[in-house]
C-alpha cells in the first residue's frame, strides 16, 4: 500500500465526487493549455511534468493544494479507467495511514492512495516518485481497460 506522510486538517472529498472532480479539472486545464490529459497511462508523464513545473515555479503546497487535488483525482481516475480500480471512502484506520479521505481499491482488494502519491511527487520530486512508474509497477491492477 502507498502511504502519504503528510497531515490532513480538512475532511476533503468523498469517493463519489472524485470522477466529476477529475473531469472538471481536466476540462479546466486542457481548455487553457491543450494538455494531452486523456486518461491514458502515457498521460501520467504529463502529470509528472506539471508537478515538476509547480515545484520549479516555487509554489508551496498550500498555494498548489487545489491543483494537486485535481492532479490526484486525475491519477486516481486513470487507475479506475485503465487498471480496474474503484474509488472508495477510506475508513478511520486507512485515513490515519494515508492522511487522505479517499483512495482507490484495485481488483485484488489492495487500496492505494493516488492523492498522496501526487503530494509525494510535489514534496520530494525525482524519478522515484514518478506517477507513470507508479502505475506501471502497481500491484493488483487489471489488464483490461475500463471506461
Amino acid at each position: 500500500m502507498d502511504k502519504d506522510m503528510g497531515t490532513r486538517d480538512e475532511p476533503g472529498p468523498c469517493a463519489r465526487e472524485m470522477r466529476p472532480h477529475a473531469t472538471a479539472f481536466v476540462a479546466r486545464v486542457t481548455a487553457r493549455n491543450r494538455l494531452p490529459l486523456d486518461y491514458s497511462v502515457a498521460s501520467l508523464r504529463v502529470v509528472d511534468f506539471l508537478i515538476d513545473g509547480l515545484r520549479k515555479g516555487g509554489a508551496d503546497r498550500e498555494r498548489a493544494r487545489e491543483t494537486l487535488l485535481g492532479l490526484g483525482a486525475y491519477v486516481g481516475e486513470v487507475l479506475v479507467r485503465r487498471a480496474g480500480a474503484v474509488w472508495v471512502d477510506l475508513d478511520a484506520d486507512q485515513r490515519g495511514y494515508f492522511a487522505q479521505p479517499v483512495g482507490v481499491r484495485m481488483p485484488d482488494g489492495r487500496v492505494w492512495n493516488p492523492l498522496g502519491r501526487v503530494r509525494n511527487r510535489f514534496d520530494t520530486g525525482g524519478p522515484e516518485e514518478s506517477l507513470r512508474t507508479f502505475y506501471l509497477t502497481l500491484h493488483g491492477r487489471s489488464r483490461r481497460v475500463v471506461a
